[in-house]
């Protein structure tokens, strides 16, 4: 798949490394070109058979991830919402209030993956994945011996088994866990994470893993 990546901070950086070890093209996406480019550069010589490039904005591709905090998201998403017309678009974010880091910030009857999808309108099938995975476990693809379980929502089935096909190239195990309204969940369970971090001293490389 062609993937084009939002964003070239640690949570980009780690998703395109797993789409590059999958076989998937990426095109890095950043207004200011240079951090774009030089993740890209960084990524070529990592991945010398890869296929990875950068833009000021998005490219026609299968998927666009969004790989950016949740004010961020929601206005890419108004910006670009006609471009990105037939892909698949991914959200990751955890709408959380950076100033606390104590609340999300959508009301409980919505999401941020839910608010996305509409702004961009029907042509766009938003899916919820990688919100629960930190990025130096999803760099490399596993934590504590386990691959990585990417949970995933979402209301369009071929849109998931799009992002299902790219979690599995890359090495890890999707999980598919319903409709795109379950990113309310999804997102509830992100902010969780994040906030136990510093009480359990987990110094972000703790995962979460659905067993059997």
């Amino acid at each position: 798949m062609k993937i084009n990546i939002v964003g070239p901070g640690n949570m980009g950086r780690a998703i395109a490394t797993r789409a590059l070890e999958g076989g998937h093209g990426v095109c890095l996406v950043h207004p200011d070109v240079e951090p774009a480019r030089a993740l890209a550069e960084d990524l070529k010589q990592r991945f010398p058979d890869g296929e990875s490039d950068w833009a000021a904005s998005a490219k026609a591709a299968d998927v666009t991830v969004l790989a950016l905090p949740y004010d961020a998201a929601l206005q890419v998403a108004r910006s670009a919402g006609a471009a990105l017309a037939g892909q698949v678009l991914v959200d990751i974010c955890n709408p959380i209030n950076v100033s606390t880091m104590d609340a999300r910030v959508t009301p409980p009857d919505s999401s941020a993956a839910e608010e996305i999808q509409q702004i961009v309108g029907t042509d766009v099938k938003v899916v919820k994945a990688f919100n629960t995975t930190f990025a130096g476990l999803l760099t490399t693809g596993e934590g504590h011996s386990f691959p990585l379980d990417v949970l995933i929502a979402g209301d369009d089935s071929a849109a998931k088994d799009k992002i299902a096909e790219l979690v599995r190239s890359g090495a890890m195990r999707p999980l598919d866990v319903g409709p795109l309204r379950r990113a309310r969940e999804l997102e509830a369970m992100g902010f969780l994470h994040i906030a136990i971090q510093q009480p359990l001293q987990l110094n972000w490389h703790s995962s979460i893993k659905i067993l059997p």
